[in-house]
Protein backbone atom coordinates (compact mmCIF):
# COMPACT_ATOMS: atom_id res chain seq x y z
CA UNK A 1 0.00 0.00 0.00
CA UNK A 2 1.10 3.52 -0.74
CA UNK A 3 1.68 5.71 2.26
CA UNK A 4 -0.79 8.52 2.73
CA UNK A 5 0.65 11.95 1.88
CA UNK A 6 1.25 14.34 4.76
CA UNK A 7 -1.78 16.52 5.35
CA UNK A 8 -0.15 19.83 4.45
CA UNK A 9 2.20 18.64 1.69
CA UNK A 10 1.00 19.67 -1.76
CA UNK A 11 0.70 16.89 -4.30
CA UNK A 12 3.39 17.46 -6.93
CA UNK A 13 5.17 14.56 -8.62
CA UNK A 14 8.15 15.21 -6.34
CA UNK A 15 10.46 12.45 -7.60
CA UNK A 16 10.14 13.58 -11.21
CA UNK A 17 10.64 17.24 -10.22
CA UNK A 18 13.79 16.59 -8.16
CA UNK A 19 15.26 14.43 -10.94
CA UNK A 20 14.51 17.17 -13.48
CA UNK A 21 16.24 19.78 -11.29
CA UNK A 22 19.29 17.54 -10.85
CA UNK A 23 19.47 16.89 -14.59
CA UNK A 24 19.28 20.61 -15.39
CA UNK A 25 22.08 21.35 -12.93
CA UNK A 26 24.23 18.64 -14.47
CA UNK A 27 23.55 19.32 -18.17
CA UNK A 28 22.91 23.06 -18.36
CA UNK A 29 24.70 24.27 -15.25
CA UNK A 30 21.53 25.85 -13.80
CA UNK A 31 21.87 25.61 -10.02
CA UNK A 32 19.11 23.64 -8.31
CA UNK A 33 18.92 26.22 -5.48
CA UNK A 34 18.37 28.99 -8.05
CA UNK A 35 15.54 27.04 -9.69
CA UNK A 36 13.93 26.25 -6.33
CA UNK A 37 13.99 29.94 -5.34
CA UNK A 38 12.40 30.86 -8.68
CA UNK A 39 9.70 28.20 -8.27
CA UNK A 40 8.97 29.31 -4.70
CA UNK A 41 8.55 32.94 -5.81
CA UNK A 42 6.29 31.87 -8.68
CA UNK A 43 4.19 29.71 -6.32
CA UNK A 44 3.54 32.69 -4.01
CA UNK A 45 2.22 34.66 -7.01
CA UNK A 46 0.18 31.67 -8.21
CA UNK A 47 -1.38 31.18 -4.77
CA UNK A 48 -2.37 34.83 -4.40
CA UNK A 49 -3.79 34.94 -7.92
CA UNK A 50 -5.75 31.69 -7.73
CA UNK A 51 -7.12 32.17 -4.22
CA UNK A 52 -7.53 35.94 -4.38
CA UNK A 53 -5.51 36.18 -1.19
CA UNK A 54 -4.21 39.32 0.47
CA UNK A 55 -2.25 37.30 3.05
CA UNK A 56 1.50 37.52 3.37
CA UNK A 57 2.42 34.10 1.99
CA UNK A 58 5.62 32.08 2.14
CA UNK A 59 6.29 28.93 0.08
CA UNK A 60 9.13 26.47 0.65
CA UNK A 61 10.20 23.54 -1.47
CA UNK A 62 12.46 20.84 -0.08
CA UNK A 63 15.48 20.49 -2.36
CA UNK A 64 15.88 16.78 -1.61
CA UNK A 65 12.24 15.61 -1.78
CA UNK A 66 10.55 18.38 -3.75
CA UNK A 67 7.82 18.65 -1.10
CA UNK A 68 6.01 22.00 -1.18
CA UNK A 69 4.78 23.74 1.96
CA UNK A 70 2.79 26.96 1.96
CA UNK A 71 2.45 29.26 4.98
CA UNK A 72 0.48 32.38 5.88
CA UNK A 73 2.91 34.69 7.71
CA UNK A 74 1.26 36.88 10.39
CA UNK A 75 2.45 39.37 13.00
CA UNK A 76 1.76 38.33 16.61
CA UNK A 77 -0.34 41.07 18.27
CA UNK A 78 -2.50 41.73 21.35
CA UNK A 79 -5.46 42.90 19.28
CA UNK A 80 -6.12 41.91 15.67
CA UNK A 81 -7.03 44.76 13.33
CA UNK A 82 -6.19 43.03 10.05
CA UNK A 83 -6.85 39.25 10.07
CA UNK A 84 -4.89 38.84 6.81
CA UNK A 85 -1.63 39.96 8.39
CA UNK A 86 -2.11 39.60 12.19
CA UNK A 87 -2.78 36.86 14.74
CA UNK A 88 -3.63 37.00 18.46
CA UNK A 89 -0.85 36.05 20.85
CA UNK A 90 -2.95 33.27 22.45
CA UNK A 91 -3.67 31.76 19.00
CA UNK A 92 -0.03 32.04 18.02
CA UNK A 93 1.00 30.19 21.22
CA UNK A 94 -1.11 27.23 20.08
CA UNK A 95 1.11 27.00 16.99
CA UNK A 96 4.39 27.57 18.81
CA UNK A 97 4.77 28.17 22.54
CA UNK A 98 7.97 30.16 21.96
CA UNK A 99 6.21 32.91 20.00
CA UNK A 100 5.77 36.31 21.68
CA UNK A 101 4.44 39.76 20.74
CA UNK A 102 6.12 41.22 17.68
CA UNK A 103 7.18 37.81 16.32
CA UNK A 104 5.98 36.39 13.03
CA UNK A 105 3.84 33.25 13.11
CA UNK A 106 3.83 30.83 10.18
CA UNK A 107 0.49 29.05 9.69
CA UNK A 108 0.74 26.15 7.28
CA UNK A 109 -1.99 26.02 4.64
CA UNK A 110 -3.30 23.20 2.50
CA UNK A 111 -5.47 24.87 -0.14
CA UNK A 112 -7.62 22.50 -2.16
CA UNK A 113 -6.37 21.76 -5.72
CA UNK A 114 -3.23 23.87 -5.25
CA UNK A 115 -1.07 20.80 -5.91
CA UNK A 116 -2.12 20.84 -9.59
CA UNK A 117 -1.50 24.59 -9.83
CA UNK A 118 1.88 24.18 -8.10
CA UNK A 119 2.94 21.42 -10.50
CA UNK A 120 1.93 23.52 -13.52
CA UNK A 121 3.69 26.60 -12.12
CA UNK A 122 6.89 24.62 -11.40
CA UNK A 123 6.91 23.29 -14.97
CA UNK A 124 6.43 26.79 -16.43
CA UNK A 125 9.27 28.20 -14.30
CA UNK A 126 11.62 25.38 -15.33
CA UNK A 127 10.83 25.86 -19.03
CA UNK A 128 11.29 29.63 -18.68
CA UNK A 129 14.62 29.27 -16.86
CA UNK A 130 15.88 26.77 -19.46
CA UNK A 131 15.06 29.31 -22.18
CA UNK A 132 16.73 32.12 -20.23
CA UNK A 133 19.83 30.04 -19.61
CA UNK A 134 20.01 28.95 -23.25
CA UNK A 135 19.82 32.61 -24.28
CA UNK A 136 22.51 33.53 -21.73
CA UNK A 137 24.81 30.75 -22.97
CA UNK A 138 24.28 31.88 -26.58
CA UNK A 139 24.88 35.52 -25.60
CA UNK A 140 28.13 34.65 -23.79
CA UNK A 141 29.30 32.56 -26.74
CA UNK A 142 28.77 35.37 -29.25
CA UNK A 143 29.92 38.11 -26.88
CA UNK A 144 33.24 36.26 -26.71
CA UNK A 145 33.32 36.25 -30.53
CA UNK A 146 33.06 40.03 -30.69
CA UNK A 147 35.93 41.23 -32.89
CA UNK A 148 36.07 37.98 -34.87
CA UNK A 149 35.06 37.11 -38.42
CA UNK A 150 32.02 34.85 -38.86
CA UNK A 151 30.46 33.21 -41.91
CA UNK A 152 26.73 33.27 -42.56
CA UNK A 153 24.10 32.66 -45.22
CA UNK A 154 22.05 35.64 -46.39
CA UNK A 155 18.44 35.11 -45.27
CA UNK A 156 17.12 38.53 -46.18
CA UNK A 157 18.48 41.41 -48.24
CA UNK A 158 16.03 44.27 -48.58
CA UNK A 159 15.25 47.71 -47.14
CA UNK A 160 19.02 48.27 -46.86
CA UNK A 161 19.33 45.59 -44.15
CA UNK A 162 21.03 42.24 -44.65
CA UNK A 163 20.14 39.39 -42.27
CA UNK A 164 22.67 36.55 -41.96
CA UNK A 165 21.97 33.07 -40.62
CA UNK A 166 24.98 32.21 -38.42
CA UNK A 167 23.62 28.77 -37.49
CA UNK A 168 22.53 29.28 -33.88
CA UNK A 169 21.15 32.77 -34.44
CA UNK A 170 20.75 35.56 -36.96
CA UNK A 171 22.94 38.64 -37.33
CA UNK A 172 22.05 42.00 -38.85
CA UNK A 173 24.26 44.01 -41.20
CA UNK A 174 22.83 47.57 -41.46
CA UNK A 175 23.35 49.64 -44.62
CA UNK A 176 26.25 51.64 -43.11
CA UNK A 177 28.11 48.39 -42.31
CA UNK A 178 27.83 47.08 -45.89
CA UNK A 179 30.41 47.65 -48.61
CA UNK A 180 28.68 50.19 -50.92
CA UNK A 181 29.87 48.46 -54.11
CA UNK A 182 28.55 45.02 -53.07
CA UNK A 183 25.11 43.54 -53.73
CA UNK A 184 23.81 40.76 -51.48
CA UNK A 185 21.37 38.04 -52.46
CA UNK A 186 19.46 35.37 -50.51
CA UNK A 187 21.56 32.20 -49.99
CA UNK A 188 24.86 34.02 -50.63
CA UNK A 189 27.62 32.93 -48.25
CA UNK A 190 29.08 36.04 -46.61
CA UNK A 191 31.92 36.66 -44.16
CA UNK A 192 31.65 39.61 -41.78
CA UNK A 193 33.18 41.12 -38.65
CA UNK A 194 31.26 40.81 -35.35
CA UNK A 195 30.90 44.48 -34.45
CA UNK A 196 28.43 44.41 -31.56
CA UNK A 197 26.64 41.87 -29.35
CA UNK A 198 23.82 43.14 -27.14
CA UNK A 199 20.93 41.61 -25.19
CA UNK A 200 17.52 42.13 -26.78
CA UNK A 201 14.24 42.77 -24.96
CA UNK A 202 13.74 39.06 -24.20
CA UNK A 203 17.40 38.45 -23.44
CA UNK A 204 18.21 36.98 -26.85
CA UNK A 205 21.56 38.10 -28.25
CA UNK A 206 21.34 40.75 -30.98
CA UNK A 207 24.41 40.56 -33.21
CA UNK A 208 25.50 43.35 -35.54
CA UNK A 209 28.12 42.51 -38.17
CA UNK A 210 30.11 44.66 -40.56
CA UNK A 211 32.03 44.36 -43.82
CA UNK A 212 32.77 48.07 -44.09
CA UNK A 213 34.67 48.81 -40.85
CA UNK A 214 38.49 49.09 -40.85
CA UNK A 215 38.71 46.28 -38.29
CA UNK A 216 37.33 43.83 -40.89
CA UNK A 217 40.44 44.51 -42.98
CA UNK A 218 42.65 44.26 -39.87
CA UNK A 219 41.16 40.86 -39.02
CA UNK A 220 41.51 39.57 -42.58
CA UNK A 221 45.23 40.41 -42.40
CA UNK A 222 45.50 38.45 -39.13
CA UNK A 223 43.81 35.42 -40.70
CA UNK A 224 45.73 35.54 -43.96
CA UNK A 225 49.23 36.45 -42.72
CA UNK A 226 50.72 34.08 -40.09
CA UNK A 227 53.38 36.60 -39.00
CA UNK A 228 50.63 39.02 -37.90
CA UNK A 229 48.68 36.29 -36.10
CA UNK A 230 51.88 35.21 -34.32
CA UNK A 231 52.74 38.80 -33.35
CA UNK A 232 55.97 38.98 -35.39
CA UNK A 233 54.42 41.76 -37.47
CA UNK A 234 52.10 44.34 -35.91
CA UNK A 235 49.32 46.29 -37.59
CA UNK A 236 49.71 49.84 -36.28
CA UNK A 237 46.70 51.43 -37.96
CA UNK A 238 44.12 50.98 -40.73
CA UNK A 239 42.19 53.63 -42.70
CA UNK A 240 39.53 52.72 -45.18
CA UNK A 241 37.02 53.87 -47.79
CA UNK A 242 35.04 50.62 -47.94
CA UNK A 243 34.74 49.22 -51.46
CA UNK A 244 37.36 51.59 -52.86
CA UNK A 245 40.67 51.71 -50.98
CA UNK A 246 42.35 50.80 -47.69
CA UNK A 247 45.70 51.75 -46.23
CA UNK A 248 47.33 49.46 -43.67
CA UNK A 249 50.41 50.47 -41.63
CA UNK A 250 52.55 47.53 -40.52
CA UNK A 251 55.68 47.22 -38.40
CA UNK A 252 58.10 44.57 -37.19
CA UNK A 253 60.64 45.09 -34.38
CA UNK A 254 62.75 42.39 -36.07
CA UNK A 255 65.08 44.09 -38.54
CA UNK A 256 65.39 40.86 -40.54
CA UNK A 257 61.69 40.86 -41.39
CA UNK A 258 60.25 42.95 -44.19
CA UNK A 259 56.72 43.69 -42.88
CA UNK A 260 55.39 45.01 -46.19
CA UNK A 261 56.87 42.14 -48.23
CA UNK A 262 55.53 39.56 -45.79
CA UNK A 263 52.02 41.01 -46.04
CA UNK A 264 52.05 41.25 -49.82
CA UNK A 265 53.51 37.76 -50.22
CA UNK A 266 55.32 36.17 -53.13
CA UNK A 267 53.85 37.53 -56.37
CA UNK A 268 51.24 39.28 -54.24
CA UNK A 269 49.42 36.04 -53.38
CA UNK A 270 48.71 36.91 -49.72
CA UNK A 271 47.33 40.35 -50.34
CA UNK A 272 45.37 39.07 -53.36
CA UNK A 273 43.35 36.73 -51.13
CA UNK A 274 42.30 39.73 -49.02
CA UNK A 275 41.54 41.84 -52.13
CA UNK A 276 39.36 38.99 -53.46
CA UNK A 277 37.41 38.83 -50.18
CA UNK A 278 36.82 42.59 -50.50
CA UNK A 279 35.74 42.25 -54.16
CA UNK A 280 38.66 44.15 -55.66
CA UNK A 281 39.14 46.89 -53.04
CA UNK A 282 42.64 48.37 -53.47
CA UNK A 283 44.96 47.94 -50.48
CA UNK A 284 48.13 49.96 -49.82
CA UNK A 285 50.46 48.28 -47.32
CA UNK A 286 52.76 50.85 -45.71
CA UNK A 287 55.66 50.43 -43.31
CA UNK A 288 55.05 52.28 -40.07
CA UNK A 289 57.85 54.48 -38.74
CA UNK A 290 58.10 56.31 -35.43
CA UNK A 291 59.45 59.33 -37.32
CA UNK A 292 56.26 61.11 -38.47
CA UNK A 293 57.98 62.64 -41.52
CA UNK A 294 58.98 59.22 -42.85
CA UNK A 295 55.61 57.67 -41.95
CA UNK A 296 53.60 60.47 -43.61
CA UNK A 297 55.75 60.22 -46.77
CA UNK A 298 55.10 56.47 -46.91
CA UNK A 299 51.37 56.93 -46.23
CA UNK A 300 51.01 59.21 -49.28
CA UNK A 301 52.33 56.54 -51.65
CA UNK A 302 52.10 56.03 -54.57
CA UNK A 303 52.88 59.78 -54.70
CA UNK A 304 56.52 60.82 -54.27
CA UNK A 305 57.21 63.34 -51.49
CA UNK A 306 59.95 66.00 -51.59
CA UNK A 307 59.73 67.31 -48.01
CA UNK A 308 57.61 67.14 -44.86
CA UNK A 309 57.55 69.98 -42.36
CA UNK A 310 56.22 68.86 -38.95
CA UNK A 311 54.43 70.84 -36.26
CA UNK A 312 54.43 68.43 -33.31
CA UNK A 313 52.29 70.64 -31.08
CA UNK A 314 49.37 70.86 -33.51
CA UNK A 315 50.09 67.44 -35.12
CA UNK A 316 50.15 69.25 -38.45
CA UNK A 317 52.29 68.31 -41.45
CA UNK A 318 53.06 70.53 -44.45
CA UNK A 319 53.94 68.22 -47.36
CA UNK A 320 55.71 69.33 -50.55
CA UNK A 321 55.44 67.17 -53.69
CA UNK A 322 56.69 67.62 -57.28
CA UNK A 323 54.21 69.46 -59.52
CA UNK A 324 53.38 66.32 -61.49
CA UNK A 325 52.66 64.41 -58.27
CA UNK A 326 50.12 66.79 -56.71
CA UNK A 327 46.95 65.19 -58.08
CA UNK A 328 48.31 61.72 -57.23
CA UNK A 329 49.15 62.78 -53.66
CA UNK A 330 45.70 64.29 -53.09
CA UNK A 331 43.91 61.47 -54.93
CA UNK A 332 40.49 61.35 -56.54
CA UNK A 333 38.04 63.39 -54.43
CA UNK A 334 40.90 63.87 -51.93
CA UNK A 335 40.89 60.16 -51.04
CA UNK A 336 44.65 59.57 -50.81
CA UNK A 337 45.22 62.61 -48.60
CA UNK A 338 42.19 61.78 -46.43
CA UNK A 339 43.17 58.13 -45.90
CA UNK A 340 46.77 59.14 -45.18
CA UNK A 341 45.62 61.61 -42.53
CA UNK A 342 43.42 58.93 -40.88
CA UNK A 343 46.22 56.37 -41.03
CA UNK A 344 48.87 58.62 -39.46
CA UNK A 345 46.64 60.64 -37.12
CA UNK A 346 48.13 63.87 -38.50
CA UNK A 347 46.50 66.82 -40.29
CA UNK A 348 48.16 66.93 -43.71
CA UNK A 349 48.31 69.90 -46.07
CA UNK A 350 49.77 69.06 -49.49
CA UNK A 351 51.35 71.66 -51.73
CA UNK A 352 53.11 71.29 -55.09
CA UNK A 353 56.66 72.60 -55.40
CA UNK A 354 55.41 75.57 -57.49
CA UNK A 355 52.67 76.41 -54.96
CA UNK A 356 55.19 76.25 -52.13
CA UNK A 357 57.68 78.52 -53.93
CA UNK A 358 54.88 80.99 -54.70
CA UNK A 359 53.81 80.91 -51.05
CA UNK A 360 57.40 81.62 -49.91
CA UNK A 361 57.74 84.48 -52.40
CA UNK A 362 54.50 86.13 -51.19
CA UNK A 363 55.59 85.79 -47.58
CA UNK A 364 58.94 87.44 -48.39
CA UNK A 365 57.24 90.28 -50.29
CA UNK A 366 54.84 90.95 -47.38
CA UNK A 367 57.71 91.05 -44.94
Amino acid sequence: MKKKAKENVLAIDNTELVLALQELEKEKGIKKEYLLESIETALVTAYKRNFDSEENVKVTMDKETGEVHIYAVKDVVEEVQNPNSEILLEDAKKLDKKLSLGDKAEIELAPKNFGRIAAQTAKQVIVQKIREESRNILFDEFYNRKGEIVSGIVQKADNNIVVLDLGKLEAVMPAKEQIPTEHYHVNDKVRAYVLQVEKGLKGSPQVTVSRSCPDFVRKLFELEIPEIYEGVIEIKSVSRDAGSRSKVAVYSPNENIDPVGSCVGQKGIRIQNIINELNGEKIDVIEWNEDPSIFISAALLPAQVMAVDINEEEKFAQVIVPDDQLSLAIGKSGQNARLSAKLTGWKIDIKSESQFREMISKAQEES
